[in-house]
């Protein structure tokens, strides 16, 4: 009984499962917002660089 009553109070597990979660939660968001700025950059640049190779208009 003393033993299942040691496991109860034991958070240590839970509080690692929780950082664990809350690292994939942070990383998937880091991982969206990247490729949201990573488009957005294409195209700019895209942009630009049409722009550039484009002869100026008179």
């Amino acid at each position: 009984m003393k033993t299942f009553r040691k496991m109860l109070k034991n958070n240590k597990g839970a509080t690692a499962i929780e950082y664990g979660l809350i690292a994939a939660l942070i990383a998937v968001a880091a991982i969206g917002a990247m490729n949201s700025i990573g488009t957005t950059l294409n195209t700019t640049f895209t942009n630009v660089s049409h722009k550039l190779a484009s002869p100026p208009s008179n």
